[in-house]
């Protein structure tokens, strides 16, 4: 949509809102974070390129499954070692594909990855040492050429909801739905593309979240037995929907409509 030229037809917003369910969350109460609240999210694929031959004399060939195995292991050194413990960071290898036979070793083996982090700084750093650890090892590894590593150039930006704007909005959703009802959230490291709004724009943004359980449902996961509660693409994620909609509904009507008796 910004793509498409949305702000170059319409006029420039003010602030950027959303909001987003949560099952961790009863129906009928609202959650909030103040600054970082979703991270950078990238994607890279990785090719390692090998010499296949045959399980019984590795000697012979150049074995891209080893290779991979050590260039996952290096790569968690990056957040361990490179980045401050204060920035968060994460690699995360979600897939690996390689070889068809227990006796075979492949020509090649392809990587996955998603890698979040919250600053520009910490994201260079990231893909850099991707970049650089995954090239050197497969040099020396003797691979016979570099390997091939893309990066998605769609990645989502990370989300920083303003101080400033959350604090009003939860004055706004305590005196709806009650200062017990309005939670404080901690940050994640998921992503959400709604973030390109307010980046794009360099206008104060916010999401906020929007509870979903059954209230009985929600005390019960909060016990010592409780059993904790299915997460959102869960299969087993079953909301209560009349009260989350309402919620959602009118918390931001109220909002939208403060921000614009300013």
């Amino acid at each position: 949509m910004i793509d498409d030229g949305l702000f170059e037809r319409f006029p420039k917003p003010d602030y950027c809102l959303a909001l987003h369910v949560l099952h961790r969350l009863p129906a009928g109460s609202v959650g909030f974070t103040s600054g970082w609240c979703h991270a950078n999210m990238d994607s890279v694929d990785i090719t390692i390129y090998g010499k296949g031959g045959h399980g019984a004399r590795p000697h012979s060939a150049v074995d891209p499954i080893v290779t991979a195995a050590q260039v996952i292991t290096a790569l968690q050194t990056i957040v361990s070692r490179r980045i401050a413990p204060s920035d968060p960071g994460v690699i995360t290898v979600g897939s690996i594909h390689g070889g068809t036979r227990h006796n075979i070793i492949p020509d090649e083996v392809k990587l996955q990855l998603t890698v979040r982090s919250y600053t520009d700084e910490v994201r260079k750093k990231l893909l850099d040492g991707i970049r650089q650890i995954t090239t050197d090892i497969c040099k020396t590894m003797r691979c016979p050429k570099e390997p091939l590593i893309v990066f998605d150039e769609g990645y989502v930006p990370a989300a920083y909801n303003d101080p400033k704007l959350t604090a009003a909005a939860v004055d706004v959703f305590r005196n709806l739905v009650g200062k017990g009802m309005v939670f404080e959230m901690p940050p994640t490291m998921g992503a959400e593309d709604f973030s390109h709004y307010a980046r794009t724009l360099k206008v104060p943004g916010l999401q906020y979240r929007v509870g979903t359980v059954s209230l009985v449902r929600y005390e019960n996961s909060l016990k010592a037995d409780g059993k904790s509660l299915p997460s959102l693409h869960s299969a087993l994620f079953y909301p209560k929907p009349e009260a989350a909609i309402q919620t959602a509904l009118e918390s931001m009507a109220h909002l939208a409509i403060g921000l614009l008796h300013e």
